[in-house]
């Protein structure tokens, strides 16, 4: 990856008809999970190395901010991913959504963000992001523009 180009995860997900609402949107909770295999296709890319992001990340905050709808026909989802804010217990995962082909310089159909906090599920409390963790967040860290 050059220096020019945007840090970020491309994951492709096929949305579902049963992703769509009555309205033939993709549904709000349905984003959510289309979200969350993207992150989780994201985390697995590189197999062992992740495993305590894997294992120890849990949800504390999703925001999502819907642009213009997406429908089925918009399959399958162009979901980019990158870390955009990482302290001392927790990391912001930010993501844009696009419609299958559509330009990555396009206005994404959806903006979201994952804010996932680091647990030792032993004592089920709030633990430190270790410095391997943070050298990997590092290299997926960008700012939203």
């Amino acid at each position: 990856m050059s220096q020019d180009e945007p840090v970020g995860y491309h994951a492709t997900i096929t949305v579902r008809w049963s992703d769509m609402d009555a309205f033939a949107h993709i549904n709000h909770a349905r984003m959510v999970t289309l979200l969350e295999e993207a992150r989780i296709e994201w985390l697995l890319s590189e197999g062992e190395a992740n495993q305590s992001l894997i294992k120890s990340a849990l949800i504390a905050n999703v925001n999502i901010s819907y642009k213009k709808p997406l429908r089925h026909a918009d399959s399958p989802l162009d979901i980019t991913l990158w870390f955009e804010r990482v302290r001392s217990v927790d990391f912001t995962i930010g993501y844009e959504v696009r419609a299958a082909g559509a330009p990555a310089e396009s206005a994404p159909a959806v903006l979201a963000k994952t804010q996932m906090a680091m647990v030792d599920v032993g004592s089920e409390s709030l633990r430190r992001i270790t410095a391997e963790e943070k050298e990997y967040l590092a290299r997926w860290t960008r700012h939203r523009a």
